[in-house]
């Protein structure tokens, strides 16, 4: 029963000398008290915790001398550090008593609660929370479906209109212009087949403007365009690779000069094919804003097609005339680039040029998409042209050259 009461008595003797300590300790010190707010002098009010022996180091102390850099702020900061340490671990060693736990056998935190009132009862509801009662399950597995091709489709349909009454001061007519774009790429998925190359675009533009001054019909055809291109490439170094290009392009609708039955162009009348083979640069930044394809073919097969010659004239398409086609060999180049400058402004751009080393035809076009909204946007398509093949004219001579500004829906769908 002695000794009972004298083991109680020796540990309430151990905590009140303990506490007198830190208190002494804490009061004693006056950069502790000067820096109550920091997290050295919280950590030292911090309930007491044994862990290990943490021996003081000198390792960043001699990193920074290593590199000659001032090394004041770190000894203030790491005595400091070291003291708050040294204390609360000589008090431990000196206190065992008033050590309540090491890390081994911390207690338990508290289960959340939800306090919830009942005004009908005028009681408070106390409910532990449910997140502590649920068993968390673990999630599906799902099998990640990896495509080998990457489709994407964009379709526009955008216009311009005009109402001007009849006794409008400056005169004119009421107009309707149409432009509808539609693309899809369908590519070969570099992440499954890393040494292969594999593109493939098809692009139709068709514009359909209102005619008031055609007495023959009531619209023309202002744009009519199917292009089909292909690549593929087999890896040579780094972004360059071993490649074959197609081009093909043609009109698919009739189309008539003003106020005739004269047919100004129809399907394959004209078109062209090329084929080409040489190598292929292609480049995507990480982020997926720029891409550029840049194809140079030394070796190049183009062929030109008027298939009607009755109806046509086939000089005007850079054909010998009475010849259906014309065969020439060259090289060819054809770059693509597209720049997602914000958010909402893009820029998109196509190079093509062809030689057969006695004349030269070439098209730029530029594209610049404004975006209102997910599907509403406007855009600007300019599109330069130079054939040498082509009869000259006084004019331009052997340039020709396209300006749409337009507005209108756009729709926009790809696979990852």
């Amino acid at each position: 029963m002695y000794f009972c009461k004298k083991t109680r008595l020796m540990k309430l003797l151990n905590r009140y000398i303990g506490s007198m300590l830190l208190l002494a300790i804490i009061v004693a010190s006056p950069q502790a008290i000067k820096a109550q707010t920091d997290s050295t002098s919280r950590y030292m009010l911090m309930p007491l915790v044994y862990d290990n022996q943490q021996p003081q180091s000198s390792t960043m102390q001699a990193a920074i001398q290593g590199l000659k850099l001032s090394d004041d702020w770190l000894n203030k900061a790491q005595q400091r550090w070291d003291r708050v340490h040294d204390m609360r671990y000589r008090l431990m060693i000196d206190n065992p008593g008033i050590v309540r736990f090491n890390e081994d056998s911390l207690p338990k935190p508290p289960k959340e609660v939800v306090v919830e009132t009942d005004p009908s009862s005028a009681e408070l509801q106390v409910e532990a929370n449910k997140i502590d009662g649920e068993k968390f399950k673990p999630v599906d597995r799902r099998e990640v479906k990896m495509h080998n091709w990457l489709h994407s489709f964009v379709g526009s349909l955008h216009g311009t209109q005009a109402y001007i009454s009849n006794n409008w001061y400056q005169g004119g007519e009421n107009n309707l212009n149409l432009l509808a774009d539609v693309q899809w790429d369908c590519n070969l998925n570099q992440k499954l087949h890393p040494k292969w190359l594999f593109n493939n675009t098809l692009h139709y533009r068709l514009g359909i403007a209102t005619a008031k001054g055609d007495s023959l019909r009531s619209y023309s055809i202002n744009e009519d365009n199917f292009q089909f291109d292909s690549q593929l490439g087999y890896k040579a170094v780094k972004n360059w690779y071993y490649s074959a290009t197609l081009l093909f392009k043609t009109q698919l609708l009739n189309s008539y000069v003003t106020n005739t039955r004269n047919l100004a162009a129809s399907f394959l009348s004209s078109g062209e094919l090329n084929l080409g083979l040489g190598m292929t640069y292609n480049y995507k930044d990480k982020d997926g804003y720029k891409t550029l394809t840049l194809s140079i073919s030394p070796l190049s097969y183009n062929m030109k097609i008027c298939r009607d010659i009755v109806k046509l004239d086939p000089t005007k398409f850079g054909i010998d005339a009475g010849k259906h086609t014309k065969h020439s060999f060259g090289s060819a180049v054809e770059m693509k680039f597209e720049w997602k400058i914000t958010p909402s402004i893009s820029w998109k751009t196509r190079f093509y040029a062809f030689t057969d080393y006695k004349y030269v035809q070439g098209d730029w076009e530029n594209t610049f998409s404004f975006s209102v909204s997910s599907h509403l946007n406007t855009q600007i398509f300019t599109h330069l042209r130079y054939d040498k093949s082509r009869p000259w004219n006084a004019d331009w001579k052997y340039w020709q050259f396209k300006e749409i500004l337009s507005f209108g829906l756009t729709y926009k769908f790809a696979t990852k």
